[in-house]
C-alpha cells in the first residue's frame, strides 16, 4: 500500500497535469476560432474559381490536345499522394485516423501492381508512414501545418513542387489527403484527385465531337478570349494551388478543433483521478490513524 506521502506526490502531480492541459484547451480554442475566420475568409475566392471553372467548362471538349493537367498522361500506373497533417501531437485521432486511411489506400494501390510515391505535409504523417512505407515518401514539408495563420504562399510551395514533379513525369494521378473540418467533434479523412483534374461540366471527345462544341457555342451566353482551352490551361495550376490551400486550412481548423476536444477529456480524466487518489488518501489516512490509536490504547493496557 503506498505512503501518504506517495499519495499526495501523485495528486500534487496530477494537478499540475491538469492545469496544463487546461492552459492547453482555452489555447486550442482560441486559435480555433482564428483558424475558422481565416477558413471562412477564403470561401468566396474560392466559390469564385469553382464558379468559373465551371463556366469556362461549358465550352471545352476534352481531348488529345486538352491541358495535360486535365486529360493526365493516360496512365495511372504511377500514384502520388499529398497526406497533409499537423505538425505537433495530443490532438486525439487526428493524425491517426487520416494515415489509417492514407495506410490501407497504399497498401490497396501497391496490392494491384500500382507505384505508389508519398508527399507529407506535416511532420506527424511523417514520422508514422515512414515506419512502415520509408522507401515511398518522396518528400516532406514541415512547419506550415504549425503557423498560426497559414498564407497562401505556403500552399502555392506545395502545389509548385507537385506541379514540377508531373512535368517531369514522376507520376500519373495525385491524390491530396486531408481531415475535412466538419465541426468541433468531427474531422473526416477524405480524398480529393488533383491530377488529373475532373471539370464539373467537361464534355468528352467524341464521334460527335463538332456537333456538341456548335450547341456549346450557341448556348453559351460568355464570348472567351482567348479560347476556353488557354483560359484552362492558366486557371488549372492556380485552381490545384486554391485546393491544397482549403485542405491546409481545413487541416489546421480540425488540428485545433481536436486538440480542444482532446484537452477537455484530459482535463476531466484529472478531475476524476484526483477524485479517486483523494479518497484513496484519506483512506489511508484514516487507517493509519487508526492504527496509532490502536498502538496508544494498547500499550497503555499494557502499563
Amino acid at each position: 500500500m503506498p505512503s501518504l506521502k506517495e499519495y499526495r506526490n501523485r495528486i500534487a502531480s496530477v494537478k499540475s497535469t491538469r492545469k496544463i492541459t487546461s492552459a492547453m484547451k482555452m489555447v486550442a480554442a482560441s486559435k480555433l476560432k482564428k483558424a475558422q475566420e481565416q477558413a471562412e475568409a477564403s470561401q468566396p475566392y474560392a466559390h469564385a474559381m469553382a464558379g468559373m471553372m465551371s463556366r469556362v467548362a461549358k465550352g471545352v471538349i476534352v481531348g488529345p490536345n486538352s491541358p495535360k493537367l486535365l486529360i493526365g498522361t493516360g496512365s495511372d500506373q504511377v500514384h502520388m499522394i499529398v497526406v497533409v497533417s499537423s505538425d505537433r501531437g495530443l490532438c486525439g485521432g487526428f493524425n491517426g485516423n487520416l494515415v489509417r486511411r492514407v495506410r490501407n489506400d497504399v497498401r490497396g494501390l501497391m496490392n494491384a501492381g500500382k507505384t505508389v510515391k508519398l508527399v507529407c505535409v506535416g511532420r506527424k504523417a511523417r514520422d508514422i508512414l515512414r515506419r512502415e512505407f520509408p522507401k515511398n515518401i518522396v518528400h516532406s514539408f514541415t512547419g506550415l501545418a504549425g503557423k498560426n495563420r497559414i498564407g497562401f504562399a505556403e500552399a502555392d510551395e506545395v502545389s509548385q513542387y507537385i506541379l514540377s514533379q508531373f512535368d517531369a513525369g514522376e507520376f500519373d494521378v495525385c491524390t491530396l489527403m486531408y481531415n475535412e473540418f466538419k465541426s468541433v467533434l468531427t474531422q473526416r479523412p477524405v480524398g480529393t484527385q488533383l491530377i488529373p483534374f475532373h471539370l464539373p461540366e467537361a464534355q468528352v471527345a467524341n464521334e460527335n465531337a463538332a456537333k456538341v462544341s456548335a450547341e456549346a457555342d450557341a448556348t453559351s451566353p460568355y464570348s472567351f478570349e482567348p479560347d476556353e482551352s488557354e483560359i484552362l490551361s492558366a486557371l488549372l495550376p492556380k485552381n490545384l494551388s486554391i485546393q491544397i490551400f482549403g485542405a491546409l486550412l481545413d487541416s489546421a481548423a480540425g488540428e485545433q478543433a481536436a486538440r480542444m476536444t482532446a484537452m477537455d477529456n484530459a482535463t476531466r480524466n484529472a478531475g476524476d483521478m484526483i477524485k479517486k487518489l483523494s479518497l484513496q488518501y484519506n483512506r489511508a489516512r484514516q487507517a493509519y490513524i487508526t492504527k496509532e490509536l490502536i498502538e496508544i490504547i494498547s500499550g497503555a493496557e499494557a502499563l
